[in-house]
């Protein structure tokens, strides 16, 4: 009894949540999955069940005649409103309902009541209050109305929902000064700024001006925050007391200036009321006392409307070069704080370029450079070398001096640890400065020292292309050579060297530098080098050279894609322009065409035989791409049409099957199983007696199912 006791719902009763449990049948299962030899739609099926639904039954309207009759069904529906708050006695919503039913039965006293009986549960909803007051002021019960709107903003004096209620219902009645009484309870409490602004509204509505400005001094003693001094200042100059708005800000400002987040808002609404006023000198006053005292970090939006309003009343070189120097003061603050700051640097010599000061911009680019990062690596070099660059483009392109500009870039490469590391940018835009100024002999020599001090990829890249541009291809030799020197494991600078060559007409050439790249010990990317080394052998129809060049390939890897390849260039070799004229000679009934097609098939196929052997004798554990070979030796033999033998190799074609296989982690302790696909080959079931086990129960097993399911 106690277990029953704990696990009752209070709106079930003595019902436990074990009773209340709804158990789901389960689920049958469906052996026969044949489709059924008559067929309907979802459309036939609604329609069927909403023509079999049984039609709602609904309570007959019920028709009271005399009094006893109606005793008995207000007992009723007391009864059953009992019964519900009995069961649900936090339940708001049904207290309401209950309260309304009685009320419209014209029972005041019962209805009253119900709601203090709500009242009692919870004190603390606001909702019941509301509907409350507003059953009393609806049947005019205006006494009992404020007896409730007096208990509620006693009980509840933080909601001000309430008090709004209050107050609109005593200013609908006109009775002002009660009105203005219970505005005088809310304030006590010190509500938000909302609540105030609505006791100003209601003192203005009625013309009470010193009021109202009672009111607001007491505001902004509550609330002394920017908006409200501002808003007690715009009350004033609404009025036309001008002088009251004055000594309102400078109140404000006496106040409020420690406040950092305030005294911007502050002092622009400030600077705005005298310039309204026409005394343009005043404004200013305050703008220069503003940026003065308030963190430039903080004055954007005052520095806006400073500069907006010198633009309107004052002279702008003026205020320019005065917001220019505090902001270089700022800017002197920080660079002498941590002077490897160089975002404060480009920030500062941003600044002076706006400016325009030769001098002043040399200055600080001077002074910015001369501290050079304290370790010798690359990652605190990186900012650090955009000053010079930045500083060397300056030169050429602000102020158009060549011979600083090259001092410039001299003495960065000077500077820079090449032995350690180094920046090809730096070397590339000297060489291309030097091209803009016509001298081809200076950029030569800037990136031959490159090359002789710290060779990059991007500079052997840029020095060849201009070369390239200029039509000077023994000088692009000489570079390639000198590449391939510093970086014989470069299978781009090999590729792109043949691919020269190749565009001059020198197959010999090309093909010699391939060959001398593949012989490389090692490379980076090889794949990509003989891919090219092929294409280029098909390119020039050499496909006798590129059949050698892919039994090369293989002496040194297997992989699928290689063998892949392979068949594939042997299904295509030939097939180009002339194939149409094969075609043209097979309808005039020449069958050298269709020997030649026999033949191609025949070395594709030869190609794809050998692969499968080697991946069956010397990789049989490879079995995934055994199967993928088959499948793409299927898919070729289907793009053979009519010469295709596709039963060749669906012979061949393995079984998918999943297993389990133990997994470990790394200390070596059992981490359970994990399910893979293994494929079972024809050769395998042959060569393996326990596997033709496995077959059998396979075939009995489908053969079972399939007579279950007839």
């Amino acid at each position: 009894m106690a277990s029953s006791a704990k696990d009752a719902d209070p709106n079930l009763g003595f019902l436990t949540k074990r009773d209340t449990e709804v158990k789901l049948p389960r689920p049958t299962r469906v052996k026969n999955k044949t489709p059924a030899p008559i067929q309907i739609t979802a459309e036939q099926i609604l329609r069927e069940a909403r023509e079999r639904q049984e039609p709602e039954i609904r309570p007959p309207k019920q028709k009271i005649t005399d009094p006893t009759e109606l005793g008995d069904y207000r007992l009723r529906r007391r009864k059953e409103f009992e019964d519900k708050i009995r069961r649900a006695r936090w339940n708001t919503r049904v207290w309401v309902k209950y309260a309304e039913w009685e009320e419209n039965q014209k029972d005041f006293a019962r209805a009253r009541s119900v709601w203090e009986r709500s009242l009692e549960v919870d004190y603390r909803e606001r909702t019941i209050w509301l509907k409350y007051a507003e059953f009393e002021m609806r049947n005019r019960f205006v006494n009992h109305a404020r007896n409730v709107w007096d208990r509620a903003v006693s009980l509840l004096p933080r909601v001000d929902q309430l008090w709004y209620k209050y107050i609109h219902m005593e200013e609908m009645l006109g009775n002002v000064a009660g009105a203005r009484q219970v505005f005088e309870r809310w304030m006590d409490w010190q509500p938000d700024r909302e609540g105030w602004l609505s006791y100003i509204k209601f003192e203005l509505r009625y013309g009470e001006i010193d009021r109202a400005r009672q009111v607001f001094e007491r505001f902004v003693m509550c609330h002394p925050r920017a908006t409200a001094w501002i808003r007690y200042a715009k009350f004033e100059m609404k009025n036309g007391e001008i002088a009251r708005a004055r000594a309102v800000y400078e109140r404000a400002v006496d106040l409020l200036s420690g406040e950092e987040d305030e005294a911007e808002e502050l002092f622009v609404a400030f600077a705005e009321f005298e310039e309204k006023c026409k005394e343009i000198d005043r404004a200013r006053c305050i703008y220069k006392f503003a940026l003065d005292h308030i963190p430039k970090g903080r004055a954007e939006e005052l520095y806006k409307k400073y500069v907006a309003f010198e633009k309107q009343y004052g002279d702008r070189e003026g205020i320019e070069d005065a917001i220019v120097g505090k902001r270089r003061f700022q800017y002197e603050d920080e660079v002498r704080k941590n002077p490897l700051n160089y975002d404060s640097w480009f920030d500062y010599i941003r600044l002076e370029e706006n400016v325009g000061n030769k001098d002043m911009i040399r200055e600080v680019y001077e002074r910015a450079i001369s501290n050079v990062p304290p370790a010798e690596e690359k990652r605190y070099w990186q900012r650090y070398i955009y000053l010079w660059i930045n500083y060397a483009l300056y030169e050429e392109l602000g102020a158009e001096d060549t011979d600083r500009t090259r001092d410039v870039y001299r003495e960065c490469i000077k500077l820079i640890p090449h032995k350690k590391f180094s920046f090809a940018k730096i070397w590339l835009l000297a060489a291309q400065f030097e091209i803009r100024q016509k001298s081809l002999k200076a950029a030569r020599q800037m990136l031959g020292n490159a090359i002789g001090m710290a060779p990059k990829d991007k500079i052997f890249k840029k020095y060849i292309e201009i070369e390239l541009q200029l039509g000077n291809i023994d000088r692009c030799r000489t570079l390639y050579e000198k590449y391939l020197a510093w970086a014989p494991a470069n299978c781009y600078a090999w590729s792109k060297y043949a691919e020269l060559e190749r565009s001059l007409s020198e197959t010999e050439r090309a093909r010699g530098i391939f060959e001398l790249a593949i012989a490389q010990p090692t490379l980076d990317m090889p794949e990509l080098l003989w891919k090219a080394y092929i294409d280029f052998e098909i390119s020039e129809s050499e496909f006798e050279r590129t059949r050698q060049l892919y039994e090369r390939l293989l002496d040194r890897t297997k992989h699928l894609k290689v063998w892949i390849s392979y068949a594939k260039f042997e299904a295509s070799a030939g097939l180009d322009g002339s194939d149409r004229d094969g075609k043209a000679e097979l309808e005039n009934g020449d069958i050298s065409y269709q020997e030649q097609q026999i033949e191609r098939i025949q070395r594709c196929r030869s190609v794809f035989e050998r692969a499968f052997d080697y991946f069956r004798t010397s990789a049989p554990e490879l079995k995934e791409e055994r199967a993928m070979l088959l499948e793409e030796w299927l898919n070729t033999e289907t793009g053979f049409a009519d010469l295709g033998d596709l039963s060749l190799v669906q012979k061949k074609l393995p079984r998918k099957v999943k297993r389990k296989r133990a997994i470990s982690l790394e200390d070596g302790a059992p981490a359970g199983y994990e399910e893979y696909i293994d494929y079972i080959f024809p050769d395998e079931v042959a060569m393996a007696p326990n596997l033709k086990i496995l077959e059998a129960a396979y075939k009995w097993k489908k053969q079972k199912t399939g007579s279950d399911e007839d």
